[in-house]
């Protein structure tokens, strides 16, 4: 039986609902997020039911991924770029869990979905644009007029705005690209094992060489699963940065 590696991204709906003409229907996608933000609950809320001097496992793992997270704002923003912790925190585990959970068999990939992922982005643009205007009101507009000459200007000026508007989508795609492209390509080659191991006994030996890379593409998606999640922790700590700075630390 032919395996599609793209059916492993379908959106079906779990418990059909419609509203107004509109379908609002509890889906798999729906069902996997909530699993992603219950683990994350669960998880924070044990690792620190009982502090202690001396940290269980849970416990370290809850304050390597805080300090993680704090340095890596520190570093990208500055310390005013710590009152945005908790948002940054909460963005950093539910890209990397969603990563991680999509790697188990029988489990949905979210951010696979370039809805969630241009969401997620969307949601950061906007927020570093409400800071920036708090921050810095109409000088904010300030961020697209970069130091050069003035006769220089009338190309740069919507260059940086072409550019601005454009986050959104780079930082989406890539996400969404990366997860998309690795669980495809283990899909595919799990279909090369299926149909070399029963394609008869001579051609069975063959199965092994695409079952080791499956081994060894796994063990690459779990790297590229942690990355993308820093990647996009960090570009988010960077235009956090230029909305509080502007041109300061550039």
């Amino acid at each position: 039986m032919a395996i599609n590696p793209m059916e492993q991204f379908a959106v079906k709906p779990l418990i059909p609902l419609h509203l107004g003409g509109y379908d609002v229907s509890f889906t798999n996608q729906a069902m996997w997020m909530c699993i992603v933000v219950g683990a994350i609950s669960i998880f924070m809320a044990i690792a620190t039911a009982k502090r202690s001097l001396v940290p269980t496992r849970m416990q370290s793992m809850a304050e390597i991924s805080y300090e993680f997270v704090a340095n890596m704002i520190g570093t990208a923003a500055g310390e005013d770029g710590l009152v945005f912790f908790p948002f940054v925190f909460t963005l950093f585990l539910f890209v990397l869990l969603s990563n991680f959970l999509g790697l188990l068999p029988g489990s949905f990939t979210v951010t696979s979905q370039i809805a969630v992922t241009f969401t997620l982005a969307a949601f950061v643009i906007a927020m570093v644009i409400v800071t920036g205007f708090i921050k810095h009101g109409f000088g904010f507009l300030k961020l697209f007029v970069p130091h050069a000459p003035w006769y220089l200007l009338i190309l740069l000026i919507p260059i940086e705005f072409i550019s601005f508007l454009t986050r959104p989508i780079s930082l989406s795609v890539r996400l969404f690209a990366n997860m998309l492209a690795g669980h495809t390509l283990l899909k595919v080659f799990a279909s090369f094992v299926i149909g070399l191991g029963s394609a008869g006994i001579l051609l069975k030996p063959l199965a092994v060489a695409p079952f080791f890379l499956i081994v060894a593409i796994t063990g690459l998606e779990l790297l590229v699963a942690g990355l993308q999640a820093y990647v996009f922790a960090i570009l988010t700590c960077i235009y956090l940065n230029e909305a509080l700075h502007l041109h300061d630390h550039h």
